[in-house]
Protein backbone atom coordinates (compact mmCIF):
# COMPACT_ATOMS: atom_id res chain seq x y z
CA UNK A 1 0.00 0.00 0.00
CA UNK A 2 1.69 3.23 -1.09
CA UNK A 3 1.49 6.58 0.68
CA UNK A 4 -1.10 8.02 -1.70
CA UNK A 5 -3.45 5.10 -1.12
CA UNK A 6 -3.09 5.43 2.65
CA UNK A 7 -3.63 9.20 2.51
CA UNK A 8 -6.85 8.66 0.54
CA UNK A 9 -8.21 6.99 3.70
CA UNK A 10 -6.95 9.62 6.14
CA UNK A 11 -9.03 12.21 7.96
CA UNK A 12 -6.33 14.92 8.05
CA UNK A 13 -6.85 16.24 11.55
CA UNK A 14 -6.33 19.51 13.39
CA UNK A 15 -8.20 19.66 16.71
CA UNK A 16 -5.72 21.59 18.86
CA UNK A 17 -7.53 23.98 21.24
CA UNK A 18 -5.49 26.93 20.00
CA UNK A 19 -5.87 26.15 16.29
CA UNK A 20 -6.17 29.32 14.20
CA UNK A 21 -7.98 29.87 10.93
CA UNK A 22 -4.66 30.14 9.09
CA UNK A 23 -3.70 26.70 10.40
CA UNK A 24 -7.08 25.23 9.48
CA UNK A 25 -6.82 26.75 6.01
CA UNK A 26 -3.38 25.17 5.59
CA UNK A 27 -4.81 21.78 6.60
CA UNK A 28 -7.54 22.21 3.98
CA UNK A 29 -4.92 23.05 1.35
CA UNK A 30 -2.95 19.95 2.31
CA UNK A 31 -6.06 17.79 2.29
CA UNK A 32 -6.81 18.82 -1.28
CA UNK A 33 -3.18 18.53 -2.39
CA UNK A 34 -2.75 15.01 -1.01
CA UNK A 35 -6.26 13.71 -1.66
CA UNK A 36 -7.20 12.89 1.93
CA UNK A 37 -10.62 11.45 2.73
CA UNK A 38 -11.50 14.58 4.71
CA UNK A 39 -10.17 17.18 7.07
CA UNK A 40 -11.29 16.92 10.69
CA UNK A 41 -11.41 20.38 12.25
CA UNK A 42 -12.97 22.25 15.21
CA UNK A 43 -16.68 23.11 14.87
CA UNK A 44 -15.93 26.83 14.98
CA UNK A 45 -14.21 26.65 11.58
CA UNK A 46 -16.61 24.36 9.70
CA UNK A 47 -18.56 27.06 7.88
CA UNK A 48 -15.47 29.02 6.92
CA UNK A 49 -13.67 25.87 5.75
CA UNK A 50 -16.72 24.70 3.79
CA UNK A 51 -16.89 28.04 2.01
CA UNK A 52 -13.14 27.96 1.40
CA UNK A 53 -12.95 24.49 -0.19
CA UNK A 54 -16.15 24.91 -2.20
CA UNK A 55 -17.07 21.25 -2.16
CA UNK A 56 -13.62 20.03 -3.23
CA UNK A 57 -12.92 18.34 0.13
CA UNK A 58 -15.04 16.62 2.76
CA UNK A 59 -15.32 18.51 6.05
CA UNK A 60 -15.48 16.49 9.27
CA UNK A 61 -15.95 17.89 12.76
CA UNK A 62 -16.40 16.67 16.33
CA UNK A 63 -19.35 16.56 18.75
CA UNK A 64 -19.15 16.06 22.52
CA UNK A 65 -15.38 16.31 22.15
CA UNK A 66 -13.25 15.19 23.85
CA UNK A 67 -14.96 13.90 27.02
CA UNK A 68 -18.42 12.91 25.76
CA UNK A 69 -20.32 13.76 28.92
CA UNK A 70 -22.51 16.54 27.54
CA UNK A 71 -26.23 15.80 27.50
CA UNK A 72 -27.77 14.19 24.41
CA UNK A 73 -29.61 17.44 23.75
CA UNK A 74 -26.33 19.36 23.59
CA UNK A 75 -24.79 16.79 21.26
CA UNK A 76 -27.82 16.97 18.98
CA UNK A 77 -27.59 20.77 18.91
CA UNK A 78 -23.87 20.60 18.12
CA UNK A 79 -24.57 18.17 15.30
CA UNK A 80 -27.39 20.24 13.81
CA UNK A 81 -25.23 23.36 14.00
CA UNK A 82 -22.33 21.60 12.26
CA UNK A 83 -24.61 20.27 9.51
CA UNK A 84 -26.04 23.76 8.93
CA UNK A 85 -22.47 25.04 8.59
CA UNK A 86 -21.71 22.42 5.93
CA UNK A 87 -20.13 19.48 7.76
CA UNK A 88 -20.11 16.26 5.72
CA UNK A 89 -19.10 13.95 8.57
CA UNK A 90 -19.59 13.99 12.35
CA UNK A 91 -17.30 12.29 14.90
CA UNK A 92 -19.17 12.07 18.22
CA UNK A 93 -17.85 10.93 21.59
CA UNK A 94 -20.10 8.57 23.53
CA UNK A 95 -21.06 9.08 27.17
CA UNK A 96 -18.39 6.86 28.64
CA UNK A 97 -19.96 6.89 32.09
CA UNK A 98 -23.13 5.30 30.76
CA UNK A 99 -21.06 2.61 29.08
CA UNK A 100 -19.07 1.90 32.23
CA UNK A 101 -22.37 1.50 34.11
CA UNK A 102 -23.56 -0.95 31.50
CA UNK A 103 -26.42 1.33 30.45
CA UNK A 104 -26.20 0.17 26.85
CA UNK A 105 -29.74 1.33 26.10
CA UNK A 106 -28.75 4.84 27.19
CA UNK A 107 -25.67 4.78 24.96
CA UNK A 108 -27.74 3.50 22.03
CA UNK A 109 -30.45 6.10 22.50
CA UNK A 110 -27.91 8.92 22.45
CA UNK A 111 -26.14 7.66 19.32
CA UNK A 112 -29.47 7.23 17.53
CA UNK A 113 -30.46 10.80 18.42
CA UNK A 114 -27.24 12.17 16.99
CA UNK A 115 -27.53 9.96 13.91
CA UNK A 116 -31.02 11.32 13.23
CA UNK A 117 -29.71 14.87 13.49
CA UNK A 118 -26.95 14.05 10.95
CA UNK A 119 -29.62 14.09 8.22
CA UNK A 120 -27.87 11.44 6.14
CA UNK A 121 -24.31 12.54 6.76
CA UNK A 122 -21.70 10.07 7.97
CA UNK A 123 -21.56 9.50 11.72
CA UNK A 124 -18.48 8.09 13.44
CA UNK A 125 -18.89 7.01 17.06
CA UNK A 126 -15.80 7.56 19.22
CA UNK A 127 -15.60 5.02 22.05
CA UNK A 128 -12.18 5.85 23.60
CA UNK A 129 -11.24 2.18 23.64
CA UNK A 130 -8.39 2.55 26.12
CA UNK A 131 -10.95 3.16 28.89
CA UNK A 132 -12.84 -0.11 28.41
CA UNK A 133 -12.38 -3.82 29.03
CA UNK A 134 -12.50 -6.37 26.24
CA UNK A 135 -16.07 -7.31 27.19
CA UNK A 136 -17.14 -3.67 27.25
CA UNK A 137 -15.57 -3.08 23.82
CA UNK A 138 -17.53 -6.03 22.43
CA UNK A 139 -20.73 -4.60 23.91
CA UNK A 140 -19.93 -1.21 22.38
CA UNK A 141 -19.49 -2.86 18.98
CA UNK A 142 -22.97 -4.34 19.32
CA UNK A 143 -24.48 -1.01 20.33
CA UNK A 144 -22.84 0.87 17.45
CA UNK A 145 -23.97 -1.87 15.05
CA UNK A 146 -27.56 -1.29 16.18
CA UNK A 147 -27.38 2.50 16.06
CA UNK A 148 -27.30 3.22 12.33
CA UNK A 149 -23.88 4.91 12.59
CA UNK A 150 -21.50 4.29 9.72
CA UNK A 151 -18.29 4.02 11.76
CA UNK A 152 -16.90 3.16 15.15
CA UNK A 153 -13.80 5.18 16.03
CA UNK A 154 -11.15 3.96 18.45
CA UNK A 155 -10.04 7.14 20.19
CA UNK A 156 -10.23 10.90 20.53
CA UNK A 157 -6.46 11.20 20.43
CA UNK A 158 -6.58 12.89 23.85
CA UNK A 159 -6.97 9.78 26.01
CA UNK A 160 -4.41 7.59 27.74
CA UNK A 161 -4.12 5.31 24.72
CA UNK A 162 -4.68 5.40 20.99
CA UNK A 163 -5.41 3.03 18.15
CA UNK A 164 -4.08 -0.52 18.36
CA UNK A 165 -4.12 -3.39 15.90
CA UNK A 166 -5.63 -5.58 18.61
CA UNK A 167 -8.61 -3.24 19.09
CA UNK A 168 -9.19 -2.92 15.35
CA UNK A 169 -9.24 -6.71 14.98
CA UNK A 170 -11.57 -7.06 17.96
CA UNK A 171 -13.92 -4.45 16.53
CA UNK A 172 -13.95 -6.08 13.10
CA UNK A 173 -14.82 -9.44 14.65
CA UNK A 174 -17.76 -7.99 16.59
CA UNK A 175 -19.25 -5.29 14.36
CA UNK A 176 -21.94 -5.71 11.75
CA UNK A 177 -20.36 -6.02 8.28
CA UNK A 178 -21.76 -2.64 7.24
CA UNK A 179 -20.11 -0.73 10.11
CA UNK A 180 -16.66 0.58 9.27
CA UNK A 181 -13.74 1.36 11.58
CA UNK A 182 -11.81 4.58 12.02
CA UNK A 183 -8.50 4.10 13.80
CA UNK A 184 -7.25 7.25 15.51
CA UNK A 185 -4.90 8.24 18.26
CA UNK A 186 -1.11 8.07 18.23
CA UNK A 187 -0.74 7.16 14.54
CA UNK A 188 2.54 8.78 13.61
CA UNK A 189 3.95 6.67 10.77
CA UNK A 190 2.74 5.21 7.51
CA UNK A 191 3.78 1.79 8.80
CA UNK A 192 1.38 2.14 11.74
CA UNK A 193 -1.40 3.30 9.43
CA UNK A 194 -0.87 0.41 7.04
CA UNK A 195 -0.90 -2.13 9.88
CA UNK A 196 -4.21 -0.74 11.14
CA UNK A 197 -5.74 -0.77 7.66
CA UNK A 198 -4.60 -4.34 7.12
CA UNK A 199 -6.14 -5.29 10.49
CA UNK A 200 -9.54 -4.06 9.31
CA UNK A 201 -9.63 -0.27 9.64
CA UNK A 202 -11.26 1.67 6.81
CA UNK A 203 -10.29 5.20 7.83
CA UNK A 204 -7.33 6.68 9.70
CA UNK A 205 -7.43 9.78 11.87
CA UNK A 206 -4.00 11.43 11.92
CA UNK A 207 -2.45 14.85 12.16
CA UNK A 208 1.07 14.33 10.81
CA UNK A 209 1.01 11.77 7.99
CA UNK A 210 0.67 14.54 5.43
CA UNK A 211 3.76 16.22 6.92
CA UNK A 212 5.65 12.94 6.48
CA UNK A 213 4.50 12.74 2.86
CA UNK A 214 5.74 16.27 2.26
CA UNK A 215 9.14 15.16 3.54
Amino acid sequence: MDQREILSRVDHTLLAPAATWEQVKAVCDEGRQFGTASVCIPPRYVKRANDYVGGSLKICTVVGFPCGYATPEVKVFETEDAIRDGADEIDMVINQGLAKEGDWEGVLTEIKAVKTSCKGRILKVIVEACNFTREEKIALCRVVSMSGAEFIKTSTGTGAGGATVEDVRLFRENLSPDVRIKAAGGIRTFEQAQALLEAGADRIGASNLVALAKG
